[in-house]
């Protein structure tokens, strides 16, 4: 399956922690053709005040299952020292599956455990940024191809390139 996973993190040596995380995916979901974006400095999206995020995206093949993935990633934001006590606050790392399949073929699924894709994620420059660096001819269901999103504009989103992939 082709997954597009979104890695962020504003604590700590958070550009580390993305790149470890990145890492961690790849193994955990034993990766075949991995792919890593550069690392972006973002702005907070809603929440309370925080630093600034370092961003990236891993796109992968994995043989293992939606659900199952979303397990392994769990353990990984765990041991990051991950804690869910405020939405959209402060946090060692977060990792989601923006998408799971390719334009011809995505999972769509409604659970709320893991809705796909992603249900935010054609509101955020953070995913489709380095998505489109990836993957510059994705879309998403029901949206369209993410240059399109990306070209409409971000309301009250700061986005520049921290660290270029391969630097």
């Amino acid at each position: 399956m082709h997954y597009v996973i979104g890695v962020g993190s504003n604590l700590g040596d958070a550009p580390a922690s993305v790149r470890r995380a990145m890492h961690d995916v790849e193994e955990g979901l034993e990766a075949i053709d991995a792919r890593r974006s550069s690392l972006y400095r973002t702005s907070p999206v809603g929440g309370p005040e925080q630093p600034d995020f370092v961003n990236a995206v891993l796109v992968l093949e994995s043989e293992m299952a939606p659900a199952a993935a979303l397990e392994v990633m769990q353990g990984i934001e765990q041991r990051a020292g991950r804690v869910r006590d405020v939405r959209w606050g402060p946090r060692t790392l977060d990792l989601d599956i923006v998408a799971v399949g390719d334009a011809s073929d995505y999972v769509v699924s409604e659970d709320p455990v893991l809705t796909l894709p992603h249900p935010r994620a054609h509101e955020r420059a953070f995913v489709l940024i380095p998505w489109r660096e990836i993957e510059p001819e994705a879309s998403l269901p029901g949206v369209g191809p993410i240059a399109a999103v990306i070209e409409a504009g971000f309301d009250d989103q700061d986005i520049e390139v921290l660290v270029e992939e391969g630097t």
